[in-house]
């Protein structure tokens, strides 16, 4: 069984935050237990935008500042890395008030490059990833949770295809976004080969109604953790109170074997039913994942992909 640990927690102040990390990693071995000395280690938030820092869109900069002083006392090397939609890493991080821990703690913050990697699916045999992401010596992936125009909820999963490169994010979008279910299975083969050691979610206060952006901040108090990212998901669905069906990401994660029951789930600090909201907003329109282009549009993006990207992958296989 995957061992989620779900903690009620409701302030971003430091010493009060790292504490509450520390109480919610212990039943999982502690930080140690996913970081050695001298460890390359990628902290892998949610940056989103630069766009709007008081909207509770990206993940809180305190939630990695504690986390790399965890792993900096377990002795390994943070570093922080995103592909965000728009802009670059330091630039958003740095809207978002990063600045302090990237000085303070020394954080380094790379931007992320593509590398074809071999992946073994029915659908998916390659997938063109973040080569900083591949060759971290340890991922820790801290998403925010959010409710999404395209896929009902963004958490765990969908924070790691941040670690596909800005343009083929475009190419996919374009590729499967005409099928929830196939955009879906690519996220949860995504999150597959980019394998996070841990995830830590940051639900102090999350973004509910038309997110991932265009919603409003809610407190909802709690953060989770789990070596298991589906488990984790799965579990945060239950929180919410969100039907699993609704959520591409769980649909396909289902379809693939992966953790989608509670029963396969052991909580060893707070059960999802403990900590359940039962008002969460979820959007109140829904955006197609191809972004709704006219179909002319459409097919002069993917050709232009096609050439410029899919192609030269191709020829280098």
């Amino acid at each position: 069984m995957s061992s989620v640990s779900l903690l009620s927690a409701h302030s971003y102040n430091l010493p009060t935050l790292k504490t509450s990390l520390e109480q919610l990693l212990e039943p999982l071995g502690g930080i140690k237990a996913y970081v050695k000395e001298g460890q390359r280690v990628l902290l892998k938030p949610n940056l989103l935008t630069g766009s709007r820092p008081t909207k509770e869109c990206i993940t809180r900069p305190e939630i990695v500042y504690c986390v790399a002083q965890l792993v900096k006392e377990a002795g390994g090397k943070p570093f922080l890395g995103d592909s965000p939609a728009f802009g670059t890493a330091r630039g958003v991080a740095l809207a978002n008030g990063y600045g302090m821990i990237m000085e303070e703690l020394d954080l380094p913050i790379v931007e992320f490059h593509g590398q074809r990697y071999t992946h073994t699916s029915d659908n998916f045999n390659s997938l063109r990833l973040s080569k900083e992401a591949m060759e971290a010596d340890v991922i820790i992936n801290l998403p925010k949770v959010k409710s999404h125009v395209q896929l009902t909820l963004t958490l765990g999963v969908k924070n790691l295809f941040g670690c596909v490169p800005g343009k083929m994010k475009a190419w996919w979008h374009m590729e499967a976004g005409k099928d929830a279910n196939r955009f879906g299975e690519m996220l949860v083969e995504t999150a597959k080969a980019i394998a996070p050691d841990l995830t830590i979610i940051d639900g102090i206060i999350g973004h509910q109604g038309n997110g991932p952006s265009g919603g409003t901040p809610r407190d909802l108090g709690i953060l989770g953790a789990s070596a298991d990212v589906f488990a984790l998901d799965r579990a945060m669905v239950e929180v919410l109170q969100v039907a699993p069906d609704a959520i591409p990401t769980i649909v396909a994660q289902t379809r693939l074997g992966l953790t989608d029951s509670l029963a396969q789930i052991e909580f060893p600090l707070n059960h999802p039913r403990e900590l359940a909201i039962d008002d969460w907003q979820l959007p109140d329109r829904q955006m197609p994942i191809d972004f709704g282009l006219p179909r002319v549009l459409r097919s002069t993006f993917k050709h232009f992909y096609i050439r410029l990207i899919r192609e030269p992958l191709l020829s280098n296989k």
